[in-house]
């Protein structure tokens, strides 16, 4: 792995602290009246998904680590494993369950992100895109009159996933979701 100075801090720098990765997000440079001049960084965990605070003395070398977003194609799960395949090599790849991210609403076929600690040769960890279309499989019939501006009721997406949704969509609709949140973002047309 390579050395980092932290005169070349910047955020989304990925750098090893305490053997965990963690990602740059804020940094400050601090040069005080008295002693040496030192960098205060925010860190989010790549992984853990841990927000720390660490302070570096200004020079102090940390190491950075390359990470790398692959998309890959899942194929399916066989507990406690899920399987992905690259678009290209058709080299599969198994994940634990607990290193595949927001996997409710991972379905056969969907292209998924694979986040790669490039010198180690390792798969981080697995999320599906930040978007997706689904069919609504089960949720109450809408009413007549429900509006856009109404409630809200919990549908369930093919992936087996519980959104909630506005009352007029019913089942059997295409709707987007956003992963990330788990929520509702449109009804899509299928004309």
């Amino acid at each position: 792995m390579a050395k980092t100075d932290t005169s070349e801090f910047r955020p989304g720098l990925n750098i090893l602290v305490d053997d965990e990765i963690y990602s740059i997000v804020d940094f400050q440079h601090v040069k005080p009246g008295k002693g040496g001049a030192f960098v205060r960084t925010k860190l989010k965990g790549v992984e853990n998904e841990k927000n720390i605070e660490k302070t570096f003395r200004s020079g102090e070398k940390v190491e950075s680590v390359r990470i790398e977003t692959h998309t890959y194609q899942f194929l399916y799960a066989e507990d406690p494993l899920f399987f992905f395949m690259h678009q290209e090599t058709y080299e599969q790849i198994p994940l634990e369950k607990s290193r595949v991210k927001k996997h409710e609403f991972i379905t056969d076929g969907e292209i998924c992100n694979l986040v790669v600690d490039v010198e180690n040769e390792r798969v981080l960890y697995a999320e599906p895109p930040a978007h997706i279309t689904s069919t609504v499989e089960n949720t109450d019939p809408g009413l007549k009159g429900d509006t856009a501006q109404g409630g809200s009721k919990p549908a369930t997406i093919a992936s087996g996933a519980v959104v909630q949704v506005p009352l007029f969509i019913n089942q059997g609709d295409e709707i987007k979701v956003d992963t990330r949140t788990g929520e509702y973002i449109e009804r899509v047309n299928t004309n």
